[in-house]
């Protein structure tokens, strides 16, 4: 009466075909009531795997087609969470259009004005004698003032060549030649310059332009590059700098805090028809240690951050990936875990298409947590602050969010993407109320995410790494450019000097060269 086909290897989700004789449907009772049962239970599992192929698909046009930002409507959360907006003032609807809050932005647009320490050319424009006399009567006419206007203008970047001439002296008596010593170059022998060297960098790993497009720009001034040249150039400029590379990495993990989260990229493999796939990892360090530190491993392994980490103690915050959880569990290595509140909201944000209500309630809730933050920062507070403002405002809401979680478990089946967002929130949330216990700690990982941002769009523009060694060449590169825009300091001008001085600075001396000494030099030397 009913059979069932084994799924093929090709099929993602087991399919079982029930086919039932109409002609010779059972009489019995007891196998009707079986066999609706059956059928329910079919009908069940179908409706839940179509749910979660809608699911999927909504998330991948989503990502296709929609808008980036995981932004929700405040009515909305008026819809469905009412009582929790009554909680927080902040929580309103959007002013109206005609708002003075909406006026007071529109005129923040407008011309800029042009920077002071820009060089100025002065153009007079004059009438000519004939047109100094009045058309009327001819008589002269006086000087009255003069009007000026700005326009910005541009002066293409330009190559020169530089000339090292060493003067020889040699004895009249022949007993020995001298010769001249030019300074330390960045590449022995090497054809480009520091500031050269430097610009290809920040073109790469700061503004994302690949070494074939490189290539064409300076094919344009007369001057042929070869990407593979360039290439090179970049390995030994990563070599050149490892020593300071070194230090920027010990100093990150002084770090009370250390954020950390990873990102793919296609690496080049020779042995394969296409490319593989490697990982970036970011370690940012706390307000004491402002450093942006990248290493690159050719796949995921729980091996990389944890030789990377070293002897690291103190409080990581990363998203759930287990291959962290050995270095929580180890005793001897004193990592305590904090986790992100932006990840777990993610995956309420996502559930919308399977449970909205009980996703928007609990990113209402969510929002009351960073209502908090921005209080916080607003106040200037800092961390006993933070933690006495935590402790009296966000300890309360999380209570709350905790004891609806728990009832709304048994109300949603374990396996839907909502009850996988319960099960997520539930199953890290000592980490994740773990930043109530310090005021230094932050509420989710977002600083991590966002130094990964120029990995993202690196990637769709230089597509892969040629190599292993590639990867790492980038990871060191970009540790720097990365950091320096943290800090606000002009990553061209940071490396050209340092490209420049390394080679002859002493070894014992090389904290002075990282950024933020290095700026803080520069702004004592202006």
């Amino acid at each position: 009466m009913i059979n069932e086909t084994r799924p093929t290897s090709n099929e993602r989700f087991t399919v079982i075909k029930m086919t039932i004789d109409r002609d010779n449907l059972p009489k019995d009772l007891g196998q009707c009531h079986a066999l609706i049962a059956e059928l329910a239970q079919e009908l069940e599992t179908k409706e839940r795997r179509l749910q979660r192929v809608l699911h999927q698909l909504a998330i991948l046009l989503r990502q296709r087609y929609g808008p980036r930002r995981e932004r929700l409507d405040p009515n909305q959360m008026f819809l469905f969470a009412a009582g929790l907006v009554e909680q927080d003032q902040d929580l309103q609807p959007p002013p109206p259009e005609d708002s003075p809050q909406k006026e007071k932005q529109r005129s923040v647009h407008g011309r800029q004005r042009l920077p002071e320490h820009l060089k100025r050319q002065r153009i007079v424009h004059d009438l000519d004698p004939q047109q100094q006399k009045c058309p009327e009567c001819q008589s002269a006419l006086r000087y009255l003032g003069q009007e000026t206007s700005q326009r910005l203008e541009y002066i293409p970047a330009s190559l020169y060549v530089i000339e090292d001439v060493c003067y020889k002296y040699a004895c009249p008596k022949g007993c020995t030649v001298v010769t001249a010593e030019k300074p330390m170059q960045p590449l022995e022998k090497g054809l480009a310059g520091p500031g050269l060297l430097a610009h290809v960098a920040v073109s790469k790993f700061a503004d994302h332009l690949p070494l074939h497009r490189q290539e064409q720009i300076f094919a344009r001034q007369g001057v042929r590059l070869s990407r593979s040249t360039m290439c090179d150039w970049m390995r030994q400029s990563a070599e050149l700098v490892k020593p300071l590379y070194d230090e920027l990495k010990r100093r990150v993990f002084l770090s009370k805090v250390v954020q950390t989260d990873d990102t793919p990229v296609n690496v080049l493999d020779p042995d394969l028809p296409r490319t593989r796939t490697g990982r970036i990892w970011t370690y940012l360090g706390d307000q004491d240690y402002p450093y942006t530190v990248y290493d690159y491993t050719p796949n995921r392994s729980r091996d990389g951050p944890d030789a990377f980490m070293g002897d690291y103690a103190g409080y990581l915050q990363a998203d759930a990936y287990a291959g962290y959880d050995k270095l929580y569990k180890d005793p001897d290595r004193e990592i305590t875990e904090v986790a992100c509140w932006a990840h777990t909201r993610r995956k309420f944000y996502e559930a919308q298409t399977s449970d909205l209500m009980r996703s928007t309630v609990m990113m209402a809730y969510i929002r009351l947590l960073y209502d908090v933050e921005r209080e916080a920062r607003k106040m200037k507070l800092d961390g006993p602050g933070r933690r006495a403002l935590r402790q009296s405002r966000s300890v309360p809401i999380l209570e709350d969010i905790k004891a609806y979680l728990l009832q709304e478990k048994p109300n949603v089946l374990p396996k839907s993407v909502e009850g996988q967002a319960i099960a997520y929130a539930l199953s890290n949330w000592a980490a994740l109320i773990r930043y109530c216990e310090d005021g230094d700690l932050e509420i989710d990982n977002n600083g991590a995410e966002r130094s990964l941002r120029g990995i993202a769009v690196g990637r769709k523009n230089w597509l892969f790494y040629g190599s292993n060694n590639g990867g790492q060449t980038a990871a060191i590169l970009t540790s720097f450019t990365a950091t320096c825009k943290h800090l606000g300091v002009d990553p061209f001008s940071y490396l050209r000097d340092i490209f420049e001085r390394i080679s002859a600075h002493p070894a014992n001396r090389l904290e002075e060269l990282l950024p933020d000494m290095w700026k803080d030099t520069q702004t004592a030397t202006t």
